[in-house]
């Protein structure tokens, strides 16, 4: 088959005779890497979507929520130590003081249209709210212009109470007050539960509806909404308020959307697996044929390692050839769906757009899992070639 053993170093000679069974097995071997190269893109274009549509949730989700909620035990006048100590911090970017309430809003009967109801959450807010919220410019103008006695809804609240701009709708609040609200208009975040629940109007409007000059606390954007949970522990130290970041407001859906990702992962993992079990299955084969081969290399002085080695190594080029094609066709579908992303209905989804996120930790875990996973494969026939007896064969 090649020179002695003894002629070459043992790395040498394993490489010599992996190459040579590569080139002898065109077809498998080329049907073997488009299987582990199939499994890798599917993985990769699976969790870039995956990535891409928990970012899209969550920005949704943050353009009419808080990075954080500084509130106070009781109810109370601003705070005028932590107000100082909020337009400080580096880490934010705008604030608002707010009040929050629930209520039950009413739209009467009239002009052919029946009655409409339905409970939502308000929050009383400064015009500073148009910073701290990221809603679409017309509808942030609307917030920061609210006038006493007008009210924002959120765009499927709206359609549940039959209310649009310019209606007249009643409110019944958590301590049993009345008043009328003129609605200025709707606003749109792409999350249905924040749309179908959320309304806001000025902080004045709800102070008065309370009797109280009171505030809940205050509504932060920080210009990183990952330190939200730290800052929040920095503000309330010293102050009897506490902190709800947006993580803990939010963190059902956090753990659904991570729970997603690891059932989509696990599932298109396993299409790898069944790749890496065609490394097997060829150098199985190759093993069968190649008995008497290497028996008469074990003969004149290979040892069990260097037979090892050889199998070791095909498996090695097959699995980084298909990882390497596998990488290239994933990125690949993400930069096409960056170019054209997916369309979704937005009603169903909360978002009209399936986006693509690339992180360079997905990439690393799926080329390790991968690379191992075919290694694993390669070495079960590896180490059956190691075993076999020249003795019994060549006798």
């Amino acid at each position: 088959m090649s020179a002695p053993p003894a002629a070459r170093s043992p790395a040498s000679f394993a490489w010599l005779l992996a190459r040579a069974h590569l080139s002898r097995r065109r077809t498998q071997n080329l049907l073997t890497v488009l299987g582990i190269a199939v499994g890798v893109m599917v993985l990769i274009a699976a969790l870039s979507l995956t990535n891409g549509f928990s970012r899209a949730l969550v920005d949704a989700t943050l353009r009419a929520s808080p990075h954080l909620s500084v509130n106070s035990f009781v109810a109370q006048p601003p705070n005028p130590a932590l107000k100082a100590a909020i337009r400080a911090d580096s880490r934010v970017q705008a604030f608002t003081p707010f009040i929050a309430d629930k209520g039950l809003l009413t739209r009467p009967a009239g002009q052919g249209r029946d009655a409409g109801v339905d409970f939502a959450t308000l929050f009383g807010v400064a015009p500073a709210a148009a910073q701290v919220l990221q809603l679409p410019a017309e509808q942030s103008r609307l917030l920061a212009t609210l006038k006493p006695g007008e009210v924002l809804l959120g765009s499927a609240l709206a359609r549940s109470v039959g209310a649009f701009t310019g209606d007249e709708v009643r409110l019944l609040n958590s301590q049993q007050r009345r008043s009328e609200l003129k609605v200025v208009g709707v606003f749109t975040t792409g999350n249905y539960l924040i749309d179908s629940a959320y309304a806001f109007t000025s902080l004045g409007t709800l102070q008065t509806l309370r009797q109280t000059d009171t505030i809940t606390g205050y509504q932060l954007r920080l210009h990183d909404p990952e330190q939200a949970r730290a800052l929040g522990d920095d503000l309330t130290r010293t102050v009897p308020y506490s902190a709800l970041p947006w993580q803990d407001i939010y963190g059902t859906l956090l753990d659904q959307l991570a729970l997603q990702k690891k059932v989509i992962a696990f599932v298109v993992f396993l299409i790898v697996i069944v790749a890496a079990f065609g490394i097997a299955n060829v150098l199985t084969l190759a093993v069968f044929e190649k008995t008497q081969e290497i028996a008469i290399l074990r003969a004149i002085g290979a040892t069990r390692a260097v037979i090892t080695r050889v199998f070791v190594l095909e498996g090695m080029v097959l699995g980084l050839a298909g990882l390497l094609l596998g990488n290239l066709l994933g990125l690949a579908i993400a930069a096409y769906f960056t170019v054209r992303p997916f369309q979704l209905p937005g009603d169903l989804y909360f978002i009209t757009s399936l986006p693509v996120e690339v992180r360079a930790s997905d990439l690393l875990w799926v080329n390790a899992v991968g690379l191992g996973t075919t290694l694993l494969a390669a070495l079960i026939p590896a180490r059956r070639a190691a075993n076999v007896e020249p003795g019994r064969i060549i006798r």
